[in-house]
């Protein structure tokens, strides 16, 4: 009489622990680019985390990201009377060797560690990370342009640095914002955002990035296995390498994956959502002026849309979900029949700006 239970025990842990719980960060490519899913800020026991490079490998993978980033405190070392290790690339060399037998694409890099200001920063395709320790901060960001790297602003507002989590910007961080010292910026930090670092990132025109952070278990911090999500930078680029992946971070072309919601510029947010939701089907219900549209959604958003169009539903208020990879049906009343018509949403789990939701127009061709 157990025999069942005990089966439906065995099949859980087997999925649970392969991979094929539907972990997976999954967003449609646009058109001329890929949609790599990045993690560009994470520790291990090689500065103040908590766990070993190859663990970071395999939540990588098991998350389907497309690139990391191995940032460990360039200065900050908590461990080092335990693991010694006189060469900062140390965690970076061992990610990418665990990383060999998969696609994921392991990107080296450092957080530099300093007071505010200037504060924390990464520094992402270094040649040789040793060359940033250096007693003068400004010296270490030199070295890292010196070295090609893409340097952003790690959470600004961390409470740590800025006690009322505003974004303490001085007038060093604008200098180096104008050479090129600064050149994306974190609204998103761990389970942390900020409406002042995103304001920052549209009137300075910085790169816009959401990361992770993460120094213990990823599915711990963000409870995975319960439905939650790491933040991510999707990163919009032709191909993916790291030539392209730097170029199109230093071009903008990211959209931030936080707490089921997405956040970025609207030039590549509104044309994420354009690719994520499609009519599946319309057609006029027979002898009415009512078309049932199947709306279909093919990303890992559940969109929540308010309808701001000139047409009300027969089969719901004005406020409609899109599951994630899923559907949603909506009779539109047309009041007479019409060969095209457009629909106008209001996408109320993203944001093209502070308290700024875009908005999404969808043409329906109904079948008469």
């Amino acid at each position: 009489m157990y025999r069942p239970i005990l089966i439906s025990l065995f099949i859980s842990f087997a999925i649970a622990h392969n991979g094929n719980n539907n972990r997976t960060i999954d967003f449609p490519d646009l058109p001329g680019f890929k949609t790599l899913v990045c993690d560009l800020h994470m520790h291990t026991v090689f500065s103040d985390g908590s766990v070993w490079p190859n663990i970071r490998v395999m939540e990588a993978n098991k998350d389907g990201l497309d690139v990391i980033a191995t940032t460990e405190h360039i200065e900050y070392q908590s461990w080092i009377n335990d693991i010694p290790h006189p060469d900062r690339n140390r965690s970076y060399d061992l990610a990418k060797g665990f990383a060999k037998s998969s696609d994921l694409l392991v990107i080296n890099g450092s957080e530099i560690t300093r007071d505010m200001p200037p504060g924390h920063a990464n520094a992402i395709f270094l040649k040789d990370a040793n060359k940033l320790l250096v007693d003068d901060p400004i010296e270490a960001f030199l070295e890292a342009r010196k070295q090609d790297a893409f340097i952003f602003w790690n959470h600004p507002h961390w409470a740590s640095q800025s006690p009322d989590a505003s974004v303490p910007l001085d007038q060093l961080h604008i200098e180096m914002i104008n050479n090129n010292l600064i050149e994306g910026i974190e609204i998103v930090n761990d389970t942390t955002y900020s409406n002042e670092a995103f304001q920052l990132a549209l009137d300075y025109d910085l790169t816009i990035l959401g990361t992770s952070d993460i120094h213990e278990i990823i599915d711990w911090q963000y409870r995975i296995p319960s439905g939650g999500h790491r933040p991510v930078t999707l990163v919009f680029a032709r191909e993916k390498n790291e030539v392209s992946l730097k170029n199109a971070l230093r071009n903008g072309q990211t959209v931030v994956w936080f707490n089921k919601k997405l956040i970025g510029k609207s030039d590549f947010l509104l044309p994420l959502i354009n690719n994520s939701l499609a009519v599946k089907s319309a057609g006029y219900i027979p002898n009415t002026t009512i078309v049932h549209l199947v709306l279909s959604n093919n990303s890992d958003a559940p969109y929540t849309l308010r309808n701001q169009s000139n047409y009300d539903f027969y089969n719901a208020t004005n406020l409609i979900t899109i599951p994630a990879h899923g559907e949603s049906i909506i009779d539109v009343r047309t009041i007479d029949k019409k060969r095209k018509f457009e629909l106008e949403f209001e996408v109320l789990n993203a944001l093209i700006a502070p308290d700024t939701n875009p908005i999404f127009r969808l043409v329906v061709k109904p079948k008469q």
